[in-house]
């Protein structure tokens, strides 16, 4: 007669413990995240529509997430926040104007907006998304001002904004 071995069954996935590989938050940072970033998307949406200008893109969804949540990481800095957004919306109208809107623009795009930002040392990763973006919705020289520069510069100075009034907080750690 075989004899069977039963091994206990393992535990279920605990996706909510902390893990030493993942940034610990305390609830203040957590709460400040929030604020911040709820007014900072606000103030882009409602410049938005009082002024009639484009000034909000998805991207900027991800550039919250850096500068509100993570501002100390190279990745949120002014230099890189400005720009790998403004050079990956260079880089997308630059190749849909040359080469239309075609798939593989979109990867040629986002490769080259990449290729970019780490040579300039501005590597932004929302701005890998401006370059994807601009692609798909047939950018012209138009959305390299407004949204990307102009949206980028609000969420910068709503930053740096609330690094004065939050202490602990301070923004940035440089410029260029």
């Amino acid at each position: 007669m075989r004899q069977l071995n039963y091994r206990p069954a393992p535990q279920p996935l605990r996706l909510f413990r902390p893990s030493s590989h993942q940034p610990r938050f305390t609830h203040g940072q957590i709460f400040t995240s929030y604020l911040c970033s709820f007014v900072g998307i606000a103030v882009l949406a409602y410049l938005t529509v009082y002024t009639g200008y484009p000034l909000i893109a998805a991207p900027f969804g991800a550039t919250a997430v850096l500068v509100f949540a993570v501002p100390d990481s190279p990745l949120a800095q002014p230099r890189n926040v400005i720009g790998g957004c403004v050079i990956g919306a260079l880089v997308c109208v630059a190749c849909v104007n040359l080469f239309g809107p075609a798939p593989w623009v979109m990867a040629l795009a986002v490769a080259t907006a990449i290729q970019l930002m780490q040579l300039t040392h501005t590597l932004h990763p929302p701005g890998g998304a401006v370059a994807l973006v601009g692609v798909m919705s047939h950018a012209s020289w138009d959305f390299v001002f407004t949204p990307v520069l102009t949206g980028a510069v609000v969420l910068v100075v709503c930053t740096v904004a609330f690094s004065r009034w939050i202490p602990g907080r301070p923004y940035p750690k440089h410029w260029l």
